[in-house]
């Protein structure tokens, strides 16, 4: 019953943004859709940052409902006693509704994901001009169950750092591919300029391996791991655990073994990923640059040149301030919305390289 209960609650909470792509004055209603997905999809990944942040993610200790049931009004006595028994634990009634709103959220994006693909077979069908395949969207829909999934063993498999790791790159992965969706319904056209594209993919590639870094960094609760900077704990290389730190299959604060983590180990998860973002860094001002210099490119050269100092400011910010959650989210904000303007950055690069 719970099932067909939270069916109808991702139904309503779609409604909202169908509503708005229904009455907007864009004659091409597809593209406003897409637009709009990509845009729920930023916020999604915005708010899953939160819900990790803020330790809701086991805040319902169970998928796809709450105790059992479609929110937690209807599970409120089992939070609460959850909640008795362990004051300090996972589980309380606010934990229990950021978990559930973005449970909710997701949802959502994936109804308006499967109203994207019927519509783009729809126009295929009827011979309808378009300007992308199906397929793109066909794509997304698988995308987003295998996300679904990730998203389920994240809370079955409590909070295991590759399973929470991989669950956020599918995010990431989701939000680049509706960005690249996005992209193929412009119709503008862009001066040649092969040149970029070597560059851009080099720091869309980098920039991913950055963000699977990051998300270990969080999942393993290393952020704090180093509390100075450029140095950690005084020293260029501190004393480190590698072995233990890039263990993928392990429990969360566990060596493979069932041991503890030693802390060493969270600090070369630390430093591996602040020093990783040099060259990342770089490579994304590289590529920005060249945009700058490309007709029709040039604020989103602009752009990413912005967000990538943002992006150093609050990620070095977290360290001096021992990790604030407003700055925490704000930085893996900045991380997704890199992605989506080198994301864009790609598409464009080799659709000028094209004339």
């Amino acid at each position: 019953m719970h099932i067909l209960q939270l069916a109808i609650t991702a139904l309503l909470v779609a409604l909202l943004p169908l509503t708005v792509v229904w009455v907007s004055a864009d004659q091409n209603k597809y593209r406003k859709l897409i637009a709009v997905t990509l845009f729920l999809t930023f916020d999604l990944i915005m708010f899953g940052a939160f819900t990790r942040l803020t330790d809701s993610g086991l805040g319902c200790p169970d998928w796809p409902g709450c105790y059992g049931e479609a929110n937690p009004f209807l599970a409120h006595a089992s939070i609460k006693a959850a909640e008795a028994i362990m004051p300090t634990g996972p589980v309380s009634v606010q934990k229990a509704w950021i978990e559930m709103i973005h449970r909710y959220l997701a949802m959502a994006v994936g109804v308006l994901i499967v109203a994207q693909m019927i519509i783009a077979w729809r126009d295929r069908i009827k011979g309808r001009k378009v300007l992308s395949s199906p397929w793109l969207p066909t794509g997304l829909f698988f995308f987003v169950c295998l996300q679904g999934a990730f998203g389920a063993w994240t809370v079955t498999l409590k909070l295991q750092p590759v399973i929470v790791t991989t669950h956020l790159l599918l995010g990431m992965g989701l939000l680049g591919l509706l960005a690249w969706l996005s992209a193929q319904q412009s119709v503008h056209q862009y001066v040649a300029n092969r040149s970029l594209v070597m560059p851009a993919t080099l720091a869309l590639l980098l920039l991913v391996i950055q963000i699977a870094l990051g998300g270990w960094v969080s999942t393993n609760y290393a952020a704090l791991a180093c509390h100075d900077y450029p140095l950690c704990s005084g020293a260029v290389i501190p004393q480190m655990d590698f072995e233990h730190g890039f263990t993928l299959w392990r429990q969360l604060g566990q060596k493979a073994n069932g041991e503890f983590l030693p802390f060493q180990a969270l600090v070369a998860i630390h430093w591996v990923h602040r020093n990783f973002a040099l060259l990342v860094i770089t490579v994304v001002a590289w590529a920005a640059f060249k945009a700058t210099k490309t007709a029709g490119l040039e604020n989103l050269g602009k752009g990413l040149l912005a967000v990538i100092a943002v992006q150093f400011l609050s990620g070095v910010s977290t360290i001096f301030f021992s990790w604030p959650l407003l700055i925490a989210v704000i930085h893996n904000g900045g991380a997704a919305l890199l992605l989506l303007l080198l994301c864009m950055l790609n598409y464009r690069a080799r659709l000028a390289s094209k004339h």
